[in-house]
């Protein structure tokens, strides 16, 4: 049989394998702890499930515009000036399956076969894939002095006759770096005078910690919609914990706008009515909510932090902000234990069921993604068990449910 060379080409998402495989774990009764998922464990507001179950009550649940619906559209253009202080029309708003799905259709639309796009590192797994799956070229820039945020000089290095755009995501997955506001002004200047398109993956953008308040990409350009150079993506999945509910949305400019509906309509058509009026409903409601989720989160972050700081030769910079961290496990993949994060994560995984995610898949070898989205004794569980698996300074015995472990690699 004879299969689309690119389509075999394309990584699988090793998050996605993790869930599955944390999934498969609890359902034999294992006590997995999982510090890899990208989701918070709070529930859906309420205005969220209410405006939802209404639409599906009215049976009323049919094909609606390719965009999205007008009601959410009006929401999300009221979201955009209140959180970006820009106003933008209908016409520059596209309604997406998440901002995934929004993120591909900007790329789509962007790239011809290969053209370039410059992705940050540590970057999200899926920006080289969905690059890769349209023809283009990703241009990985590593931040040279080992850190999470690279200069702007070495970002302009990388930018060639062939780039199309630069993505940036701040606050960051997987690191929870939250980029300075010099950098992004400098990037908005760069790719404003450079005819470059800058995709800002703010997904995360409010759950920022420790009283920060980034100025978003649009502060520094006094261009209108139609003309920046900006594009925004964002999605209710992360703020509001409605991963499931898959609703994301762009801002850009007209033209790109009705190429991605062009796109969108040739793929999935359009976005499920029912989802629709559960992210309006969010958008629409009290927007506590995110504020409760942030402080959970930033309580989650300080107790995490607390916990690496007496696990030996682990060092972890602060996030400040999302629910990850990525801290750098060099010191024990150098050992017999594991030559790489992958090996390492694997070895976690057998000996202690904690999941957690290799430092590769983000383009940072030697470090692992922990997530905090959950409790805080999943974290101090968890560390725990890490802890005793790696550090020769932890106590060699554990009960991991009500099994007792004994440490006999170390």
């Amino acid at each position: 049989m004879s299969l689309s060379q690119v389509a075999c080409s394309i990584a699988e998402s090793p998050t996605l394998r993790l869930n599955e495989e944390a999934r498969l774990l609890r359902e034999r009764g294992e006590p997995v702890i999982h510090l890899g998922i990208g989701e918070p464990k709070n529930k859906a507001p309420i205005t969220a499930i209410l405006s939802s179950a209404a639409k599906l009550s009215s049976g009323d649940v049919k094909y609606t515009p390719t965009d999205g619906l007008p009601s959410l559209k009006k929401a999300i253009i009221r979201y955009t000036e209140d959180n970006y202080n820009r106003i933008v029309s209908p016409y520059n708003v596209i309604v997406s399956e998440g901002a995934k799905q929004s993120l591909f259709n900007i790329i789509f639309t962007l790239c011809n076969p290969q053209d370039e796009i410059i992705v940050l590192a540590p970057y999200w797994v899926s920006y080289p894939e969905i690059i890769r799956m349209v023809g283009g070229i990703p241009v990985i820039v590593t931040p040279e002095d080992g850190g999470f945020v690279p200069s702007f000089e070495e970002i302009e290095r990388a930018v060639s006759s062939y780039t199309k755009a630069i993505i940036v995501n701040s606050p960051n997955n997987p690191s929870g770096a939250v980029y300075p506001d010099e950098l992004i002004a400098e990037l908005v200047e760069l790719c404003e005078s450079k005819g470059i398109y800058l995709i800002c993956d703010d997904i995360y953008h409010k759950l920022v910690f420790d009283g920060r308040v980034p100025a978003p990409a649009y502060k520094f350009t006094n261009k209108d919609a139609e003309n920046t150079k900006v594009i925004v993506v964002n999605g209710v999945a992360k703020l509001y914990g409605m991963t499931g509910f898959r609703i994301g949305w762009v801002v850009a400019n007209r033209k790109m706008v009705e190429v991605m509906i062009n796109v969108q309509s040739q793929t999935t058509t359009c976005v499920s009515p029912v989802m629709q009026a559960a992210a309006e409903g969010a958008l629409t409601g009290m927007q506590s909510v995110v504020e409760s989720l942030r402080l959970s989160i930033q309580n989650n972050r300080d107790v995490l932090m607390q916990e690496l700081h007496s696990f030996t030769d682990v060092h972890c910079v602060k996030p400040g902000g999302t629910f990850y961290a990525l801290p750098d496990f060099r010191a024990y993949v150098r050992k017999s234990v594991a030559k790489d994060s992958v090996e390492l994560s694997n070895f976690l995984l057998k000996r202690t069921l904690v999941v957690t995610v290799p430092g590769r898949e983000f383009g940072m070898e030697g470090h692992l993604r922990l997530s905090y989205a959950g409790s805080v004794k999943d974290i101090t569980e968890g560390i725990e068990r890490m802890k005793w698996a790696l550090d020769p300074n932890a106590p060699s015995e554990i009960y991991i449910g009500d099994r007792k472990l004994v440490r006999d690699w170390l």
